[in-house]
């Protein structure tokens, strides 16, 4: 294992534990997203409008501390929080 990738595994994960401040349709679309569904199509499923889909996303993002940046995809990263987070 090099320097760097031990480094960052020591860092905290973004969205580590944020996923206990997201409501209850914040969950939903996060288990939408992981399931791999886009914007459109979740926002067909819930019968909503895809600004509100994009809306609920940015604030699955700013709870889960997961600021824009050229080196990270927050969608993968939400995503992989979740999954970490709902680990049986």
């Amino acid at each position: 294992m090099s320097a760097g990738v031990r480094d960052q595994a020591a860092e905290p994960r973004p969205g580590a534990q944020g996923l206990a401040r997201l409501t209850p349709r914040e969950l939903e679309i996060l288990e939408l997203i992981s399931a791999g569904m886009s914007n459109t199509a979740i926002a067909g499923r819930l019968s909503v409008m895809e600004r509100t889909i994009e809306s609920h996303i940015a604030r699955i993002f700013a709870k889960l501390g997961m600021s824009p940046g050229p080196d990270e995809n927050r969608r993968v990263l939400a995503v992989l929080a979740y999954l970490r987070d709902t680990e049986l």
